[in-house]
């Protein structure tokens, strides 16, 4: 069935308030979006910001009589803009129902890496049969390919020589990364997430892939035995890297390599800087106002 949306755009103090009104007048549902392309990354933790200019929508059921619900949130907001001598426009629209999941695995198409790899939605045909062929399903985790950050990490992983190395997919998401090196000729993966269903999502891609059970291991962080990769790949965010290098550096053998993304340009001299301790860094890939960095671990003295 076809649905109402209602929006209503306003300061950030008033999003709660507005939330409650839409709740009280019906809506099966609340969504905060940003009006203004103000985005807001890696917010402290605990913290909910907004943007300083937001669009509050709330969903109706179809059978609403529309006219009737506007007039109920016109009179009610009386209350919450006291003082204000514009008050906030709702605006209202129909939602043309649609197989929401249809509609992404439509637009979801097969993408190529560098000049070997391929990332195919499983639901798709290869389209070069015989390239390293990525068969994916992300579940509900993070990571298709279609991402910047995930995009520079699978073209570096094609220009390198994987063969039988021990990797680490630190923060595995869909086990994209992961399970990319294993189909480029690495030997074990072990993929870390603090998210079961990431852990889920990798395992089942694994077998969608048709490798062997025993070539990857997932675990929960605190769970993960420590040991010295070939290589280790993270692609999380800033904050989480910069509390992590050390926990990072030590899985890493002496000459192996660390690929870190997630990243936005502005945060590449604070995350070199960081992990100079432990590796020679590279310089940055950038695409898009995100950035890959790349290292060596340095032998030990």
């Amino acid at each position: 069935m076809p649905w109402l949306q209602i929006k209503v755009s306003i300061p950030p103090e008033q999003a709660e308030a507005y939330e409650d009104l839409l709740l009280a007048a019906g809506c099966a549902a609340v969504t905060y979006q940003d009006a203004a392309d103000q985005p807001i990354f890696e917010p402290d933790l605990g913290t909910t910001p907004l943007w300083s200019d937001t669009v509050v929508t709330g969903l109706f059921a179809a059978e609403h009589d529309l006219r009737e619900t506007l007039q109920l949130l016109q009179a009610a907001q009386q209350q919450i803009a006291t003082g204000q001598t514009a008050l906030p426009e709702f605006k209202a629209e129909i939602l043309e129902d649609k197989d929401w999941e249809r509609e992404w695995m439509d637009s979801y198409h097969p993408m190529r890496f560098g000049n070997r790899l391929w990332v195919c939605p499983s639901w798709r045909e290869a389209p070069e049969p015989d390239a390293v062929n990525l068969m994916l399903d992300p579940g509900l985790a993070f990571g298709t390919g279609t991402h910047p950050t995930t995009a520079l990490c699978l073209e570096w992983l094609d220009g390198q020589t994987l063969t039988e190395q021990q990797v680490v997919d630190y923060g595995c998401g869909s086990g994209i990364l992961g399970i990319a090196a294993l189909l480029l000729g690495a030997r074990h993966v072990q993929a870390v997430d603090i998210d079961p269903q990431a852990l889920t999502a990798t395992r089942d891609n694994l077998q969608r892939n048709q490798l062997p059970d025993a070539a990857l291991d997932t675990y929960l962080p605190l769970q993960a035995p420590i040991l010295e990769a070939d290589l280790l790949v993270a692609n999380i965010l800033a904050g989480p890297l910069c509390e992590l290098a050390p926990t990072l550096a030590a899985r890493v053998r002496p000459g192996g390599k660390i690929l870190l993304s997630g990243l936005l340009s502005q945060q590449a001299d604070e995350i070199r800087s960081t992990y100079s301790q432990w590796f020679k860094m590279d310089e940055p890939g950038e695409r898009e106002g995100w950035i890959r960095i790349s290292g060596t671990r340095l032998q030990e003295s």
